[in-house]
């Protein structure tokens, strides 16, 4: 599966690091990455294109711990879960119209 489409290279276009700093749950996640079969699933804020083509990504992270950090599209497209699975893009996800606190709500009643 292709991670990053035209699509949403237009829309982190719209999302740069550091751009959503200071919004906290108000800040609004533009893609949504998982790892079939695990508890893994990575929610980007912000992103940006490096000099070496690869993506920095910030956002929320939920696996072990539920934290928010950074990670780069070449650490997710290095991911192998059980089987030999890759992490996915969400297809489904509605991007740039949910916000950390919609994401972190519904997670919750998930458990």
């Amino acid at each position: 599966m292709k991670l990053i489409t035209k699509a949403l290279e237009k829309t982190f276009a719209k999302y740069p690091m550091y751009s959503q700093d200071g919004k906290g749950n108000d800040a609004v996640v533009i893609a949504k990455f998982f790892l079939p079969g695990s508890g893994f699933t990575w929610y980007v804020t912000e992103a940006e294109k490096q000099a070496n083509g690869d993506y920095m990504f910030f956002g929320y992270v939920e696996g072990l711990d539920s934290e928010l950090g950074y990670f780069t599209l070449s650490q997710l497209q290095n991911v192998r879960g059980r089987f030999g699975l890759r992490v996915e893009r969400d297809m489904y996800f509605n991007n740039g119209k949910t916000t950390l606190a919609q994401v972190k709500r519904e997670n919750e009643m998930a458990y």
